[in-house]
C-alpha cells in the first residue's frame, strides 16, 4: 500500500504544471498591459501587441522556488525597455547581469529580450507580431469600459 501512496505522489508531481518565469510588459504609466511571457523548461514564450511603440516597463516574476534555488541571479523585478513593432528591448545595467555571459556588457546597455534571457539560459519563442493575440487582463481594441 505504501508503495502505491508514493508512486500516486510522484505521478501527481510530475503531472503539475510547471511554473516559471513570468513577464508582463507595461506601457510606462502601468496603466495598459502590452505584453505577457512565461517560461517552461529553458524556452520562454512571450507575446507582445502588434502595433505599440515607445516605452515600456518590463516586470519580471519568479516562483518562491526558483528565488531559493537563485535560478536567475542578478535578474530584477523591474527594467525599463521599448516595444516597437512586437521587437522589446531592455535597458540593462551591466552590474546586474553576468558580464561573462553578456560580452561586458555597458552601462545601461539596450538588449533585445532574446539576447538579455540568454543570460539565463533561456531562449526565447515570440507570437509574429502580425498575428491575433490573447493577453490575460488585455482589453480589446474598441472596446468600451463604461
Amino acid at each position: 500500500m505504501k508503495r502505491r501512496t508514493l508512486s500516486l505522489i510522484c505521478l501527481l508531481a510530475l503531472a503539475a504544471p510547471a511554473q516559471g518565469l513570468k513577464l508582463i510588459v507595461w506601457d510606462r504609466e502601468l496603466q495598459t498591459k502590452l505584453g505577457y511571457g512565461e517560461s517552461s523548461g529553458s524556452k520562454f514564450s512571450v507575446q507582445t501587441v502588434p502595433n505599440y511603440s515607445g516605452p515600456v516597463v518590463v516586470l519580471f516574476s519568479q516562483t518562491d522556488e526558483e528565488k531559493a534555488r537563485n535560478a536567475f541571479p542578478g535578474l530584477q523585478s523591474r527594467y525599463d525597455g521599448t516595444l516597437k513593432a512586437g521587437q522589446l528591448t531592455l535597458q540593462a545595467p551591466e552590474q546586474r547581469l553576468s558580464a561573462q555571459s553578456l560580452n561586458a556588457a555597458a552601462p545601461n546597455t539596450t538588449l533585445t529580450l532574446a539576447r538579455f534571457l540568454s543570460a539565463f539560459k533561456l531562449s526565447v519563442s515570440g507570437q509574429p507580431s502580425g498575428q491575433t493575440l490573447s493577453l490575460p487582463g488585455l482589453k480589446a481594441a474598441g472596446t468600451d469600459t463604461k
